[in-house]
């Protein structure tokens, strides 16, 4: 990160939020690589054009460096941006696969091997000229991923209504405040929060998931990547939603996942001992803002920018096949039901913010680090346009995600898109070297369950 000193009378340089620092301290240094495929042969002028007026409408983060006074503590800097030097075209064909796993490979190696240059403003967009493919590359301490979404969206425009910026699938918004309270309700909340937040700590401090083939570790972030997609028709998962009454997308996902990881599991030559109902946990940081995607594409209002998450665990457990595969759905939404009650991500975003006032941003990125080398992957779910969108007039083919390494073998980034749901599987290949495997895995997971599903509702 740029090293500098600040200027007593310096007003333009702004702190960088506690939250946000996080993300420049080396355990957890991430960007964000969001690749945006369009259907058509993109139109470079015409979309040179409409990323200089987006420049002058984004978040003052977005043409400011980051820079350090002699405490080492971090400020943002407003500069000028030069919009060229953060546009990079490829126009050669990466490879001679198909586009969908060149896109994949230049992702996984964008996710392992290449920061961003702290000598200008933390993103830069690739354009694969001949996969007609952009890759947004946004350093994660500018927003969390639904901010970023709402910022890429608000480049976009419906098909049907070229005037109108995309509408998403649903409001994302925390829902603590809108629940109904009553006396069990809030002793559950209570006994869960505790319980979570205990799991938490033990976690932090000692306990592990049991090694397994798919486990990562400290320094698994180093490792070399691969990236393979598993997409899912939303209809499927409604399908399968609709099976089990209160359910879900989220609820059919993990029931995905479980399933997904116990079939790959199952096809290695050794499980290293797993047992029947044997842990495997997912750590994920949830968003806590109280603001749907439309208010954040007021990039100059007063809604809430950058980072505001807590760290949960979401675990899931290893069945060999079940008789029925609607069993995993069920598992899943009564550990998801349960997290919905408590303050888990709340308690951590609050002891987050506590210990950085009080032990400064270093410590908080270490256990926050640990946390992560003890669990088995990594998760996010983010919605996406309901409908397709196009770029300066194409069509957009789908858009996919696929962050920098973090210290688990897997990390799973779904983003959901005019009808489907495609998840990035990034995954450290010399322990997963087969992960378009793991990605038919899940597919056949919801294949599964929508077959039953189906069958039940005849």
């Amino acid at each position: 990160m740029a090293a500098d000193h600040r200027s007593s009378d310096d007003i333009r340089d702004e702190p960088v939020a506690p939250v946000d620092r996080l993300f420049l301290q080396p355990q957890l240094d991430t960007v964000i690589n969001c690749a945006m495929v369009c259907e058509n042969e993109i139109p470079l002028d015409s979309v040179k054009s409409v990323l200089q007026i987006f420049s002058l409408m984004v978040h003052p983060k977005f043409f400011s460096l980051v820079v350090r006074d002699s405490a080492g503590r971090e400020y943002w800097r407003r500069t000028e941006v030069d919009i060229d030097r953060h546009l990079i075209f490829v126009y050669r064909r990466l490879s001679d696969d198909p586009d969908e796993d060149a896109v994949n490979d230049y992702l996984a190696d964008l996710s392992n091997s290449s920061p961003l240059s702290t000598e200008k403003p933390l993103w830069e967009i690739h354009f694969l000229v001949a996969h007609k493919t952009m890759v947004f590359r946004v350093h994660h301490a500018l927003g969390d991923g639904v901010y970023l979404m709402a910022m890429l969206l608000s480049l976009c425009r419906r098909i049907d209504d070229p005037l109108q910026t995309p509408t998403t699938i649903g409001a994302v918004k925390t829902s603590f405040m809108r629940r109904r309270w009553n006396v069990l309700k809030l002793l559950k909340m209570v006994w869960f929060t505790v319980l979570y937040v205990l799991e938490t700590l033990l976690t932090l401090l000692w306990r592990r998931d049991k090694r397994t083939a798919v486990s990562g570790g400290d320094g698994a972030e180093l490792w070399p990547r691969k990236v393979a997609t598993a997409r899912f028709r939303l209809d499927d998962m409604k399908t399968v939603k609709r099976a089990l009454p209160s359910s879900t997308i989220n609820d059919v996902l993990f029931g995905i996942i479980s399933s997904g990881l116990s079939k790959y599991l199952d096809t290695r030559s050794s499980t290293n001992g797993l047992k029947e109902g044997d842990q495997i946990t997912g750590a994920a940081m949830i968003n806590l803002r109280q603001h749907d995607l439309s208010s954040l594409k007021n990039v100059h209002g007063n809604t809430q920018h950058g980072n505001m998450f807590g760290v949960i665990l979401l675990p899931v457990y290893y069945h060999k096949r079940s008789s029925n595969p609607l069993d995993n759905l069920k598992r899943a939404k009564a550990m998801i039901d349960k997290k919905k009650l408590s303050l888990e991500a709340i308690c951590t975003y609050v002891a987050s913010f506590l210990v950085t006032y009080f032990f400064g941003t270093k410590l908080v990125s270490i256990l926050i680090y640990r946390i992560f080398c003890n669990t088995t992957f990594n998760i996010s779910n983010m919605v996406g346009p309901e409908d397709k969108v196009t770029l300066s007039g194409i069509p957009v083919k789908y858009i996919r995600v696929a962050p920098s390494t973090l210290p688990q073998a897997i990390t799973l980034n779904m983003v959901s898109y005019a009808g489907y749901a495609d998840m990035q599987i990034l995954v450290a290949k010399d322990k997963i070297p087969d992960p378009k495997v793991l990605a038919k895995c899940f597919e056949d997971a919801l294949l599964e369950m929508k077959e039953v599903a189906a069958s039940t509702m005849c």
